[in-house]
């Protein structure tokens, strides 16, 4: 469902988001937020209208950046990467040279049987197969059975290069991110009819794969007064509507220089969407409490949900619990000290740096940090696909729950 009302930090993170993406389209943004093409553009326009800035001013600041892309330095840089390209292409043709030099070894008894039938099939008219089949120890029938189906693996081998490039083409627009899973629940629904195993192995021989994450930072900070809340999930990180159950975190984004942002979100369980976040420099308890108002107001109401948390000293504030009241949410809390009572959350936060962070130890700046945070939420909401949606983004799957139940209302 829709946002109803969007905040100031909402529409100010999605024009930036916009102004900072090379050859962006209104279209293509506002489908990553989940928004209206329009609704983008007149924030654009108001935006450039609130800081003095005309369409014109726009293009020429864009040819000034195409301009200094121009530079003697960049030449520089492009001449170099070519040098490095001739060089690596030197390295590959010597690497060849040298295969074929030594392309005896390749029958060699711990070598692939394969390459041994190959070797017999290249000096089968010199030699006999017989005779080569002896001195190699294969068997004279698999080799003519291998041999009968040299056509079906050719095919094979056809097919799996046109998949492999169909498996680049949907990781690429994962920004990296889909593995097997994912990747094969694209394809189908692309109408590639395709079996994972084929997508794993192909994944694993052309080497596509996810980046791991690095190191972690405490957040949970426990207070001791929030003890007196109940553990109302039980570690059923499920629902059965949407706006019933409801969890939430806080996780520490790295910037350059040792420095950290926070973000804190909150998640349904229900489709795994990210209903409310906030990213600030501080873990205060306004971090907590302006992504649950966010939530309220992407939800409508939250009245009679229930929010899952652990004892961090932000969630068992007075201010907390009192916003919580006024919303007519219920709190709920895991044990202290097991993260295995919020585990969806941190499954959660792990995916969103491990898919932004890439392998990398920091953010950068505080900008380039929001800017590409936001980005991720709102499409992990739009279009990124959940194992536990069945492979369907949170919205997607959301919107299948309502249109079944109108069905059944019918």
């Amino acid at each position: 469902m829709a946002m109803k009302d969007y905040s100031d930090e909402f529409k100010a993170d999605a024009v930036a988001l916009y102004e900072s993406t090379p050859g962006a389209t209104y279209k293509s943004i506002a489908a990553d937020l989940g928004i209206n093409r329009a609704t983008l553009r007149e924030w654009v326009l108001r935006d450039r209208e609130r800081r003095g800035v005309t369409a014109a001013g726009v293009k020429l600041a864009a040819a000034h950046r195409a301009a200094a892309s121009a530079d003697p330095d960049e030449r520089v840089r492009r001449l170099e990467a070519r040098v490095a390209e001739l060089e690596a292409s030197e390295r590959k043709l010597a690497t060849e040279r040298d295969i074929l030099r030594k392309a005896a070894k390749y029958f060699r008894r711990d070598e692939l049987v394969m390459s041994r039938f190959q070797f017999v099939d290249d000096h089968r008219a010199t030699f006999g197969v017989k005779r080569l089949c002896q001195v190699l120890g294969v068997n004279r029938s698999s080799y003519y059975k291998w041999l009968a189906g040299a056509e079906a693996r050719a095919i094979r081998q056809r097919e799996d290069l046109v998949l492999a490039e169909q498996i680049r083409r949907v990781h690429g627009e994962s920004g990296g991110a889909y593995g097997s899973p994912r990747v094969t629940a694209e394809l189908r629904e692309e109408g590639r009819r395709v079996n994972e195993k084929r997508v794993a192995r192909i994944m694993r021989t052309s080497s596509i794969s996810g980046i791991r994450l690095r190191r972690r930072v405490r957040t949970t900070v426990p207070d001791p007064a929030s003890g007196q809340v109940a553990d109302l999930f039980g570690r059923d990180f499920t629902a059965t509507e949407p706006g019933r159950k409801l969890m939430g975190d806080i996780t520490y984004l790295p910037l350059q220089g040792g420095k950290f942002l926070y973000l804190a979100t909150v998640l349904d369980c229900f489709s795994r969407k990210v209903v409310g976040w906030s990213i600030a420099g501080h873990m205060r308890t306004d971090l907590v409490s302006d992504a649950l108002r966010m939530a309220a107001s992407a939800r409508g109401s939250l009245d009679g949900a229930v929010f899952h948390s652990d004892h961090g000293a932000q969630y068992g504030s007075r201010a907390y619990a009192g916003l919580c009241d006024q919303l007519k949410v219920t709190r709920s809390m895991g044990a202290v000290g097991t993260s295995a009572d919020n585990a969806a959350c941190e499954s959660f936060h792990a995916s969103l740096k491990r898919e932004t962070l890439q392998g990398a130890h920091d953010y950068g700046d505080a900008t380039t940090c929001r800017r590409t945070v936001f980005a991720w939420l709102t499409r992990y909401n739009t279009r990124r696909r959940h194992s536990a949606n069945g492979h369907l983004s949170p919205d997607a799957y959301e919107r299948q729950h309502h249109a079944a139940k109108l069905t059944l209302a019918a």
